[in-house]
């Protein structure tokens, strides 16, 4: 019987597959997840202006007419902006599967060197990571049963009991193997030497929460209108709460007017809001009731959150902020954002779109020990 019926968290294509870790008790886990946001069609990835491919041998000078010279300059004032998504694609890709083949080689030699110093199956350390064994209990399976009733629909535990199980075994089987690993690592001085690309940002201007001087900034581009921009913003909440000032969080502007016809209105509005001292209060209020994104609306919800309503009225209705949401777009686009939420933390793109907080504290965590490290 397949694991992978049960449904899933969200309603829309997984935005990216787990990687395999190369044992088959891992292979089915964790299938009721799906990573997901809203998409802009738009398929490529993009990297800082003037970053170089590594490997590129194009020449300055592409071809002469009589004594003119037609240079890779002139192609890119020209074709510049698909030139870099292009070229911030293969950088992006190239880094992933990089990193990927890394982390599963080290992975791989610090488990079989393991297995051969104590003389045990890879099974056999994982049950001792965990301390008893994957099994769950009725009680932890009527337990989830009970906390997803999105994820069962009209199911009864009965019906679902099977496949539940198996998802929690190969959940406990993953934290343990994760464990597992990160002891191993410590053990055995494991030194990464491999540092994947870093999006540069021009954040002036931007609504920031946070101190400026924070070891860690994320960086969020989002829509007012999207679905999934509001299932992620309780989790950005929790990111403030957990991390306080280590933590700096940039607000980027990137509606989808294709998709939702009153995310750009409702960017701008943020944007008079800020002007205000209120942008923050205005995000939350737009995400708390989508329904109510229409100009008329956004006027009211200024006012009931204190905002100077003729000011504000004048800000929105003569487009002050229209360049800024554009640029904010361009530069989205610039370091490959397709879809949103699209979030970077110190600059690394963060996989997923509306990824649960778990995801985001190991990557901050990560950054931390890093500054702290001075690495």
């Amino acid at each position: 019987m397949s694991t992978t019926v049960l449904k899933p968290a969200t309603h829309t294509r997984p935005r990216h597959a787990r990687a395999a870790l190369g044992h088959t008790w891992f292979l089915a886990a964790l299938g009721l997840t799906t990573l997901v946001g809203c998409s802009s069609g738009n398929a490529v990835t993009a990297k800082p202006q003037g970053a170089a491919t590594g490997s590129d041998s194009t020449p300055s000078v592409l071809a002469t007419v009589g004594e003119e010279k037609v240079t890779m300059a002139d192609v890119r004032a020209r074709v510049g902006e698909p030139l870099e998504l292009l070229e911030g694609q293969y950088r992006r890709a190239k880094d992933k599967i990089i990193a990927s083949a890394l982390d599963s080689m080290v992975s791989e030699r610090l488990l079989t060197n393991e297995v051969k110093k104590r003389g045990k199956s890879a099974d056999d350390l994982m049950v001792a990571e965990m301390g008893t064994g994957p099994e769950p209990t009725e009680a932890e399976i009527a337990a989830w049963y009970k906390d997803n009733p999105a994820r069962v629909g009209t199911r009864t535990l009965d019906q679902v009991k099977p496949q539940i199980a198996e998802f929690l075994r190969n959940d406990r089987r993953h934290v343990a193997y994760a464990k597992l690993l990160d002891r191993l690592r410590t053990e055995n001085k494991v030194s990464m030497k491999f540092e994947p690309w870093r999006a540069e940002f021009a954040n002036q201007g931007a609504p920031v929460l946070g101190k400026s001087n924070a070891p860690v900034t994320l960086v969020e581009f989002s829509d007012f209108q999207c679905p999934y921009c509001q299932a992620v913003a309780p989790t950005l909440k929790e990111v403030t709460q957990k991390f306080g000032d280590q933590v700096k969080i940039v607000y980027r502007q990137y509606p989808i007017p294709s998709l939702h016809p009153f995310a750009l209105k409702a960017a701008e509005a943020s944007l008079c809001a800020n002007e205000q001292g209120k942008f923050w209060e205005l995000h939350d209020a737009m995400f708390q009731d989508q329904k109510k994104l229409a100009v008329s609306d956004l006027k009211q919800t200024a006012r009931r959150l204190g905002v100077d309503g003729k000011k504000f009225d004048t800000c929105l209705d003569t487009g002050r902020y229209t360049e800024q949401v554009q640029n904010d777009m361009k530069e989205g686009t610039r370091v490959g954002v397709n879809g949103t939420p699209a979030m970077f933390i110190n600059g690394r793109y963060v996989e997923g779109g509306t990824v649960p907080f778990s995801v985001l504290e190991a990557l901050i965590k990560k950054e931390l020990a890093q500054a702290k490290s001075g690495n």
